[in-house]
């Protein structure tokens, strides 16, 4: 079982806590990994392998979409408009809960888990546990959708998104602000009730609450509805696995 979240580059892996430290320490801060993925994407294969001091310090980027450093002569704001996409195992061996071995106990998947701060998963928009796969779905010949009609709903999703933003600088949801969640991401009533009786379930925060409004806007426009219906919001709050009561126990 593999847990993915939101998160990005390979090479980033061996060089980030020295690259970090150079546009984070050091006399003449120089454009990291962070900022050199401005636009793109940025992949941390294993994310509980970084240290947490590292990865802590993703989180004013990922809020601002520049890294701000300051000196006592001057201050330089670098751009990190980034997509964050990043994996991790359950636990240490990465089998738990299926080790028939039992090499992982709970206490340790959650000392695991909790290398990963509340406030940097709270700034990370979708986590999506992957169970398992059984033999009989890897040996099945079953075909899934194809990626050139999975591009074509993105596509018109992303341009649905430009022309609805076409007077804001703004060119997709996740740049998005409260005044524009406020405007954009109405709720009926039973979408209201839904995403309030998961509030409370789950005990998110302000931020998680945001996020999911603007996935839920996402998962809207893919559907080409002008208005975020319950099932957007369901399967957006579907998409926060680790807020649940199974991961914080």
């Amino acid at each position: 079982m593999i847990i993915i979240f939101f998160c990005e580059n390979n090479r980033f892996f061996a060089k980030f806590s020295h690259v970090l430290y150079k546009f984070t320490g050091g006399g003449y801060p120089q454009p990291g990994e962070i900022s050199l993925a401005h636009n793109g994407v940025l992949f941390l294969d294993e994310m509980p392998e970084f240290k947490r001091t590292v990865l802590e310090v993703m989180r004013q980027p990922l809020e601002d979409r520049e890294v701000t450093i300051s000196r006592a002569r001057f201050t330089v704001n670098y751009p990190a408009s980034f997509m964050l996409v990043a994996s991790m195992n359950p636990s240490p061996s990465g089998f738990f809960p299926d080790d028939p071995n039992n090499t992982s106990s709970a206490y340790e998947m959650q000392r695991y888990m909790s290398k990963l701060s509340g406030p940097l998963l709270d700034r990370i928009d979708i986590h999506i546990e992957v169970q398992k796969v059984e033999f009989e779905q890897l040996a099945e010949r079953r075909k899934g959708e194809k990626s050139e009609d999975i591009r074509k709903r993105v596509l018109i999703a992303r341009e649905i998104q430009r022309e609805r933003y076409k007077d804001l600088k703004i060119s997709y949801n996740a740049q998005i602000g409260p005044k524009e969640i406020e405007k954009f991401c109405e709720l009926d009533e039973s979408s209201f009730t839904l995403i309030k009786m998961a509030m409370e379930k789950l005990n998110l925060s302000a931020r998680a609450y945001d996020r999911i409004l603007k996935v839920a806007r996402t998962i809207a426009d893919l559907d080409e509805s002008e208005s975020i219906l319950s099932n957007h919001v369901s399967e957006a709050i579907q998409y926060r696995s680790l807020d649940r009561e199974f991961w914080n126990a």
